[in-house]
């Protein structure tokens, strides 16, 4: 069945097209309010301009489609597919979109008001000026997610994975932030006021020109501005003490580059918390374990790290120094391949290494730790 063929049936009253494989159609402009698409794939389809009025795409495939300025209010579209699709100017108000995956698709200024979100793939999704007011984002993945300028008022955001993602110049007045990702996220020129942060994780996360007027920050304390912090009709926000930890990679190229996962220095703000050094103690046993495996030592030395870090209310992603204390250098190959698994090179610590002629109980390797929180 072609376009024109559709188009006739359609015009004849038929509205139930379900499990119809059509892809790359051009129904551009096209009025199908009220279709049954249903299981189909129209992977590719170009339906810009085109009403779709309470249609009905449960679990239909639009990966690629063209449906830029088209009118899909109040649709039903749980499961759909519209990975890569290209949204922008779209009116999707009113719609389920449950279980959906808009994974990289391109939403710019779309309306998404009052749209029901629950599950729903936006990894690296282009939202820049998106409207959802007053949106609940329930478990939705919206890692790497541009967000830039979009309309957030009121969006609850609780415990959503953000990481990465951009909400430069947002509007985020009232949204509730509580226990969300917000590793690295770009939020500066964003509008927080009011914003419940409690909670949230901020590491790496920056706040240039943000407006966090009366904003609970994770640390579940109302925000302040410090008074050294306020220029004439301008304010800029600084988290030092207010939010719990402040860090931050530094790297130069006029000093030698990392060569494995440390970086050169950490600037960091907050409580500090410094940790003994720990050897392969096994707090059950309370005796030395794996005598002669360097790595599981290891395994064993950073989980008695990762102890002491949880009771001071901390992780590893807030430790900026370590000292490894070697007996042997010629273990530092294995025991830097276990240390890695728990500093990603872009984010761990700064790091010292010697060889040492003894350690305590004869262990083969001992390591402390800073953190700030």
């Amino acid at each position: 069945m072609d376009a024109e063929e559709l188009l006739e049936k359609y015009a004849a009253g038929e509205r139930q097209f379900l499990d119809y494989d059509r892809q790359g159609i051009d129904l551009q402009g096209a009025d199908l309010s009220e279709i049954n698409l249903s299981r189909s794939n129209w992977n590719g389809a170009d339906l810009s301009e085109a009403i779709l009025i309470k249609a009905r795409l449960y679990n239909t495939s639009l990966s690629r489609a063209s449906l830029i300025n088209a009118n899909l209010i109040g649709i039903e579209g749980s499961s759909i597919n519209l990975s890569l699709a290209d949204l922008s100017g779209a009116d999707l108000s009113c719609a389920n979109l449950s279980n959906a995956n808009l994974s990289q698709a391109d939403c710019t200024e779309v309306n998404f008001t009052q749209v029901k979100f629950f599950d729903t793939n936006l990894y690296g999704a282009n939202l820049q000026k998106a409207k959802l007011r007053g949106v609940t984002l329930e478990k939705c993945n919206l890692s790497e997610v541009n967000l830039a300028e979009a309309d957030l008022v009121r969006v609850f955001l609780g415990q959503i994975n953000l990481k990465k993602a951009c909400l430069q110049g947002a509007n985020l007045e009232r949204a509730c932030l509580v226990n969300a990702n917000l590793t690295k996220v770009n939020l500066n020129g964003a509008n927080l006021r009011k914003a419940d942060l409690t909670g949230a994780n901020i590491y790496g996360a920056t706040f240039i020109d943000a407006d966090l007027t009366g904003a609970i920050m994770p640390d579940g304390e109302i925000y302040k501005p410090i008074a050294s912090e306020v220029e004439v009709g301008k304010q800029e926000v600084s988290l030092e003490k207010v939010i719990s930890m402040t860090r931050q990679v530094i790297n130069t190229d006029q000093a030698p580059a990392p060569v494995g996962p440390y970086n050169q220095a950490i600037a960091a703000s907050g409580q500090m918390i410094f940790v003994a050094g720990q050897i392969a103690i096994d707090p059950r046993l309370g005796d030395v374990v794996y005598t002669d495996d360097v790595k599981k030592q290891t395994e064993q030395v950073l989980a008695n790290l990762e102890a002491i870090l949880k009771a001071a209310g901390a992780t590893f992603a807030n430790v900026v120094k370590t000292t490894v204390f070697l007996a042997d250098m010629n273990d530092f190959a294995a025991v830097n391949a276990v240390y890695a698994k728990y500093f990603p090179e872009d984010t761990a610590p700064a790091r010292a290494c010697v060889e040492v002629s003894r350690l305590p109980k004869d262990v083969l390797v001992e390591i402390d730790c800073i953190a700030v929180i």
